[in-house]
């Protein structure tokens, strides 16, 4: 059974779409194994985002993500990346599709609600960063 991290940002929360993103996923009969509401810290943040350390967008980001509680979760389930990353939609708001979580409720491209790992090994990275 495959792992992923996924976590619901700032905004997400502050809307109060918490449960409603997570039921998506266990409707899809995705298992989930870890949940934590969570203040991020600095290091917390730049350790996550550590490929975009040096891009100019990053102090926005930064301050964004730690706007905020996030609940930050671990997700299982056979080819659970693909899947998620698929109900997640892609990163341009604009452009997700409707009945994709970030087409039906994200406002931005930064503020666009969830977080899901891209990779096997950005899963392995994320899960560890976030719950050692």
């Amino acid at each position: 059974m495959e792992k992923t991290l996924v976590f619901i940002k700032p905004d997400g929360v502050e809307r109060g779409l918490v449960g409603t993103v997570l039921a998506r996923f266990e409707q899809r009969g995705i298992t989930v194994k870890r949940l934590e509401l969570k203040q991020l810290t600095e290091a917390e943040v730049d350790a996550h985002y550590q490929e975009h350390l040096e891009r100019d967008f990053y102090p926005n980001l930064k301050r964004y993500i730690m706007s905020g509680p996030i609940v930050v979760m671990v997700l299982a389930a056979d080819n659970v990346i693909a899947i998620v990353r698929k109900m997640v939609g892609v990163t341009n708001s604009a452009e997700a599709e409707p009945g994709t979580i970030r087409g039906d409720y994200a406002l931005t491209t930064q503020n666009n609600i969830i977080h899901a790992s891209d990779s096997v090994a950005s899963a392995e990275r994320e899960m560890a960063n976030f719950f050692g």
